[in-house]
């Protein structure tokens, strides 16, 4: 993710007291190596802590490169209507859900 791995994780690890967190792919065409290695990072403290990890919107060109790195089995990529669901009933439990955009920036 070109320029933007230090406030993307800043944004994510000030989340304390959420149940999901979903990077919103649309428009996003490619990442780097360093954008990967982000999303792995990410992705394994999120899931210690818990938390489910999901990409959303998801362009063909984004799946094609997590096909070829065979990352497509490890992140799940979801639609916005299954996240929205899935994330309604958690509400009032006290759960939070955040979307994070990475559009442009990935």
């Amino acid at each position: 993710m070109v320029g933007e791995t230090t406030s993307l994780r800043r944004i994510i690890e000030m989340q304390s007291d959420v149940s999901m967190v979903v990077l919103d792919f649309g428009g996003v065409n490619r990442i780097d190596a360093g954008g990967l290695g982000l999303l792995l990072d990410l992705r394994e403290s999120l899931q210690s802590k818990g938390v489910e990890f999901r990409l959303m919107n998801v362009t063909q060109m984004v799946h094609r490169l997590l096909e070829l790195t065979c990352l497509d089995g490890v992140f799940e990529v979801t639609s916005e209507s299954t996240v929205l669901a899935s994330a309604a009933p958690r509400r009032p439990s006290g759960g939070r859900f955040v979307s994070s955009p990475c559009a442009q920036h990935v």
